[in-house]
C-alpha cells in the first residue's frame, strides 16, 4: 500500500469535523503521509482553510455522487479514511477494493450504523463515541479513541472581534436569501460593533449553534438562573441555522442584555484570553469538544455538565467545573457554581493541569493516529 491517504468530507461548510480533518492531515504528513481530499463540488473553502495543514500539500478531487466519488479513487488498493459516513450501497463496493476506514465523530447511540458495519475499522473520537459504536453492534471499532487536538489557527484570515452573523443562511430557501440580504446591509446602517469586554463574570460559548449542541433546551433552564446573577455576562461567538438560532435567542430571553451574539468569528484564538469561563451544551449528542480542548489549552477553564463526553476532556476542580445535568435539578447546581464564581476572585487556571492537557498534544495525538495506521496496515 503506498503512503497516500484519501480522506473524504463531503460536508458544505466548516465545522468540528472538518477541523478535526485539518489536524488529522497534519498527523498524517509528519508521519509521512500525504493526502488527497475528496471534498463536496460547492465547499470551496477547503484549500484555504487546510492552507499550511501539512508540508507537502494536498490534493483536492470535487465529489458529486456515489459514482464520482469511486471515480475519484485509485485503481489500485489504497488507505481510504471517511470523516463522512458513506451509504450502504457505496461502502461496501469501496470496501472491497480498499482498505476502508473512517473516523466518527458523532456518538450512534439512537443512530443507524449505516455502512459503517462494511469498513474494516472504525476510529472514535473519544471513548463515549466507541462504547456508543459497540452498543450499536459493530464489531470493526478500534480499541483507542483518537481524542483530539486543540487547533487554534485562524479559520481564514485574522480578523478583529466584532459583530458577524449568528446566522448561516441557506441559500437555496427565498426566506434565508432575503433575510440574509437585509442583515448584509444592516451594517452600513447600524454599524459593526468591537468587543470590548463587559465588568463582571464573562461566560463564553465559542461553538456552531447547532442542534446537536441543544443550547436551547440547556438556557430554557438556566436563563432565568442567569437572570438572577447580572453581573454574570453570557458572549456567544458562532452561527448556526436560522431555526437553531432564533430558539436559543428565545431560551436566552430571561437573560436579556446580559447577552451579547457575535456571530462567526475566524480568529478563535483572541476569544477565549477574554473570557472567565467558557460553557458547555448538553452532552450526550456531543463525541468529544474541540471547543472545550482549545479554552484550557489557552488557559481558559471550562463549566460543562457532569456528563461523557466531557468526563473525558475536563478534569474537574482543576482545568473546569463539572455540574449536574440541568434536566435532572433545575439548574441548582448551576446557580450554586455562579454564586460561588461570583464572589471568588481566584480563577483555575488549566494550563497547570499538564498531565491532563498532554492528551490532547499534537505529539501524543501523532502516536494515537500512528497506532491506528498501523492497526490497519
Amino acid at each position: 500500500m503506498n503512503r497516500i491517504c484519501y480522506q473524504v468530507n463531503l460536508q458544505p461548510s466548516i465545522g468540528g469535523g472538518e477541523i478535526y480533518a485539518r489536524f488529522f492531515t497534519r498527523a498524517l504528513s509528519r508521519l509521512g503521509w500525504r493526502t488527497v481530499m475528496l471534498v463536496a463540488k460547492d465547499a470551496r473553502f477547503w484549500p484555504g482553510f487546510m492552507s499550511g495543514s501539512a508540508e507537502d500539500g494536498v490534493e483536492f478531487r470535487a465529489v458529486f455522487d456515489d459514482a464520482s466519488l469511486q471515480a475519484a479513487l485509485p485503481a489500485e488498493p489504497g488507505l481510504i479514511v471517511t470523516h463522512t459516513v458513506l451509504s450502504t450501497e457505496v461502502s461496501p463496493v469501496i470496501a472491497a477494493r480498499h482498505r476502508l476506514t473512517g473516523i466518527a465523530h458523532m456518538p450512534l447511540y439512537d443512530r443507524k450504523p449505516r455502512g459503517l458495519s462494511a469498513y474494516a475499522r472504525v476510529f472514535a473520537v473519544s471513548e463515549y463515541v466507541r462504547a456508543s459504536a459497540i452498543a450499536c453492534g459493530l464489531e470493526n471499532v478500534h480499541p483507542e479513541p483518537l481524542l483530539g487536538v486543540a487547533d487554534l489557527a485562524p479559520r481564514s484570515a485574522t480578523a478583529p472581534l466584532r459583530t458577524e452573523s449568528p446566522y448561516d443562511w441557506d441559500r437555496r430557501k427565498f426566506r434565508d436569501r432575503l433575510l440574509g440580504w437585509m442583515e448584509s446591509h444592516a451594517p452600513l446602517m447600524f454599524g459593526r460593533r468591537e468587543f470590548v469586554r463587559q465588568p463582571g463574570l464573562t461566560l463564553g460559548i465559542v461553538s456552531r449553534l447547532t442542534p446537536i449542541k441543544q443550547f436551547p433546551a440547556l438556557f430554557a433552564i438556566l436563563a432565568p438562573v442567569l437572570g438572577k446573577f447580572p453581573g454574570v455576562r453570557l458572549e456567544i461567538f458562532g452561527s448556526g441555522g436560522y431555526a437553531s438560532v432564533r430558539d436559543l435567542k428565545q431560551a436566552l430571553a430571561p437573560a436579556g442584555q446580559q447577552v451579547r451574539f457575535w456571530g462567526q468569528q475566524s480568529n478563535v484564538a483572541g476569544i477565549y484570553p477574554q473570557l472567565d469561563y467558557v460553557l458547555s451544551g448538553l452532552p450526550e449528542k456531543e463525541a468529544l469538544g474541540l471547543n472545550l480542548i482549545e479554552a484550557q489549552v489557552s488557559g481558559t477553564p471550562v463549566l460543562a455538565v457532569r456528563a461523557p463526553p466531557f468526563t473525558e476532556t475536563v478534569l474537574d476542580g482543576v482545568s473546569g467545573h463539572l455540574f449536574e445535568d440541568p434536566r435532572k435539578d433545575g439548574g441548582a447546581e448551576f446557580a450554586a457554581l455562579l454564586a460561588r464564581l461570583t464572589s471568588e476572585k481566584h480563577r483555575l487556571d488549566p494550563r497547570l493541569a499538564t498531565a491532563h492537557l498532554e492528551k490532547f498534544s499534537m505529539d501524543a495525538f501523532c502516536a494515537r493516529v500512528g497506532r491506528a495506521l498501523d492497526a490497519v496496515a
